[in-house]
């Protein structure tokens, strides 16, 4: 791997240009349309660094000189987007993986519970892949990300990865303690998450970059309390 682990099953990338683009993404003054943009770069580089374990299956290649061996993939890919965050990832990842199926699943975060509820799943009757990446860019406080996995393991999938822009260590913590072989790739590992002392609403990633799913689609309450 190019990206080393910080802790087991953990990597965020080490890459400049994902540094460079979360700070972007960070600043409370980037606009919906330069967010998306950002997001979209910045899955396209995660799952990048989150496939290069991919199993490949040797072709013989016919070149305008020559016949050469080569290599196509030997396992199908799915994209599992959490809704609604987690669409904005689809095209990055959509852009190295043209092939992959794309499957959503609709969970939301209680906002006094802080667990999800699941409100749409069109997963099909039996998986068709082999590999399924769960996109959602924030990893707070795990719930939902869990509540993913559960779903695309009784789902009959083997191998599932978490692929985000920021995690929170209580959302590694989380996700691990009911998943430990689920690998997450993100852009970085921030502190911690907040609480009511902070004087934010509790749960959000901090710094983090505030709601992704309201700075990507334009919605919500703008004032810095939100975006935090």
């Amino acid at each position: 791997m190019l990206n080393g682990a910080i802790a087991p099953m953990v990597f965020p990338s080490p890459h400049p240009l994902a540094r460079h683009k979360l700070s972007l993404l960070r600043r409370q003054d980037t606009e919906p349309k330069k967010f998306r943009e950002l997001i979209g770069e910045l899955a396209m580089m995660l799952v990048y660094e989150a496939t290069q374990d991919l199993p490949l299956q040797p072709e013989t290649v016919q070149t305008p000189l020559t016949s050469t061996l080569g290599a196509t993939m030997a396992e199908k890919v799915g994209l599992v987007p959490i809704l609604r965050a987690g669409l904005g990832m689809v095209e990055g990842a959509w852009r190295l993986l043209p092939q992959a199926e794309v499957w959503h699943l609709g969970l939301y975060r209680d906002e006094k519970t802080l667990r999800p509820v699941e409100y749409y799943n069109k997963l099909p009757v039996s998986p068709r892949v082999q590999l399924c990446l769960i996109l959602d860019p924030m990893l707070a406080t795990g719930g939902s990300a869990c509540a993913a996995v559960a779903v695309l393991k009784r789902w009959g999938v083997e191998r599932i990865k978490f692929v985000g822009l920021i995690a929170a260590p209580e959302g590694i913590h989380t996700l691990h303690a009911e998943h430990p072989d689920v690998a997450i790739h993100v852009a970085a590992v921030d502190e911690r998450l907040t609480t009511t002392a902070d004087g934010f609403p509790a749960g959000f990633i901090w710094p983090g970059l505030g709601d992704a799913g309201d700075r990507q689609f334009g919605t919500g309450d703008p004032s810095p309390v939100h975006e935090r």
